[in-house]
């Protein structure tokens, strides 16, 4: 897809301020907690996070696990439990399942020989879910969020318990997405400004990747599922542009079930 390799260089210098300012506040902090989206648990994850934090605790989030391949989910959890320190698959709709954050949080400062206030950061790539889990975790609507890329622009601190804080950061992409795999999976799970790509590029993108995986899929492609919601002009034509968006949301809500783009043994470049 070269056009959408073309644009997703998108506002690098927010993108430079942001790791910036995480450089400048690991300094204290003593857990990080990386949350990625279930469903690309490879290109959901920035790299250049793995160097600002290497020296810290680690909790791995995978967020949006009940949009996800269950089984796949699992292969990941176990493949980087060692790796990336202690990971954990959240739903962040239930309190009981976002509730595993905060034990590896406190499980993490512990470990760490933390006796005072334990401070932990949420970093992640753009519409991962951190905000989400923050909310979740403090029971209340405190950290804003949407269903685009790009909402949270400032770091915002959280009294989480009598012993932690949590501080939610703005989603940081690299300053370049290698490989239009990776592309069109960031895009469709919402990691992109909708501004920044074509919609039925990454609707067809998907559709292909599927048949290819599962020939006797039930999916619809773009056609099907643009003549089956309706999205016809006057004069019979399709509006395949519109129809791309609301596909791309029925991907997002599950109307398509629980699939997951990436597995660890993946032979594919992310």
């Amino acid at each position: 897809m070269p056009e959408l390799e073309r644009q997703v260089a998108w506002y690098p210098g927010h993108m430079a301020k942001a790791a910036r300012r995480i450089r400048e506040l690991l300094q204290t902090i003593d857990v990080v907690v990386e949350v990625v989206d279930a469903r690309i648990a490879r290109s959901g994850r920035n790299p250049l996070l793995d160097e600002l934090a290497a020296r810290r605790t680690r909790v791995l989030a995978f967020t949006r696990a009940d949009l996800a391949d269950a089984a796949t989910t699992k292969g990941w959890l176990v493949a980087l439990s060692g790796a990336a320190g202690e990971s954990v698959a959240v739903d962040a709709r239930h309190g009981r399942s976002v509730a595993r954050v905060v034990s590896a949080i406190a499980g993490a400062s512990k470990r760490n020989g933390r006796t005072g206030i334990s401070r932990a950061m949420i970093v992640g790539v753009p519409n991962s879910g951190k905000s989400s889990i923050v909310n979740a975790l403090l029971g209340r609507a405190s950290a804003k969020t949407e269903s685009r890329a790009g909402v949270t622009r400032q770091t915002q601190w959280f009294r989480l318990a009598p012993g932690i804080e949590v501080m939610d950061t703005p989603g940081v992409l690299p300053p370049k997405i290698e490989g239009a795999q990776a592309q069109w999976k960031l895009a469709i799970c919402g990691a992109v400004p909708r501004d920044l790509y074509d919609p039925q590029e990454i609707a067809a993108a998907f559709h292909r990747w599927l048949l290819a995986r599962h020939p006797r899929t039930q999916v619809p492609d773009l056609g099907a599922f643009a003549a089956r919601r309706g999205f016809v002009q006057r004069g019979g034509t399709i509006d395949y542009h519109n129809a791309a968006h609301s596909y791309i949301r029925a991907f997002n809500e599950g109307t398509f079930g629980r699939i997951s783009l990436e597995a660890p043994n993946d032979s594919e470049a992310a």
